[in-house]
C-alpha cells in the first residue's frame, strides 16, 4: 500500500486539530472497535457523530442514518465498514464536503482513497486512531 495514506503529518494534524468526527458504522455495541475508538476520541474532547442505518444515539450523541443527514461540517469521516463497502462511504464523505477520511486497520480501498485525495480530502488508511494517538498524541 502507498505510504501517502499513512502520512505522519496528516495523522498528527487530524489527531490534533480535527474536532468533529463522524463514525460510519458506529452503533450501540460497546465491544466493537468503532465504539471503542469513538469513545476514546470523545474522551479526548472530540465530538463524535454516529452514522449507522439504525440512527441510534450512541455515547450520548444522536445518530444519523447517512452522512448526508448530518447537519454540520465533518472534519473527519472514520469508516468502520468492511473494505468492500468503504468506497460508498468515502464517496459520501466527498459529496458532503468532509475534510478527511480515515479508514482504520484492515479497511483498505485504494481506489476510494485516491478519489478522496483527488477531491481534496486528507486520507489516512489502514491505521488505528487509538494506536496513532498513543504513539504521538496531539500537538
Amino acid at each position: 500500500m502507498d505510504s501517502r495514506y499513512a502520512d505522519q503529518n496528516v495523522i498528527q494534524h487530524l489527531l490534533g486539530e480535527a474536532q468533529t468526527w463522524a463514525f460510519v458504522g458506529l452503533g450501540n455495541h460497546p465491544r466493537r472497535t468503532a465504539y471503542e475508538q469513538a469513545r476514546l476520541l470523545q474522551s479526548r474532547g472530540r465530538r463524535i457523530i454516529p452514522v449507522h442505518p439504525a440512527a441510534e444515539t450512541v455515547l450520548g450523541e444522536p445518530g444519523y442514518a447517512s452522512l448526508s443527514e448530518v447537519p454540520e461540517h465533518l472534519d473527519v469521516v472514520a469508516v468502520y465498514r468492511r473494505s468492500e463497502y468503504a468506497g460508498e462511504s468515502v464517496d459520501e464523505a466527498i459529496a458532503v464536503g468532509a475534510g478527511a477520511v480515515w479508514l482504520p486497520l484492515d479497511v483498505i480501498d485504494v481506489a476510494a482513497a485516491r478519489r478522496a485525495r483527488e477531491a481534496g480530502l486528507d486520507v489516512v488508511m489502514n491505521r488505528c486512531p487509538g494506536v496513532e494517538w498513543a504513539l504521538r498524541g496531539p500537538s
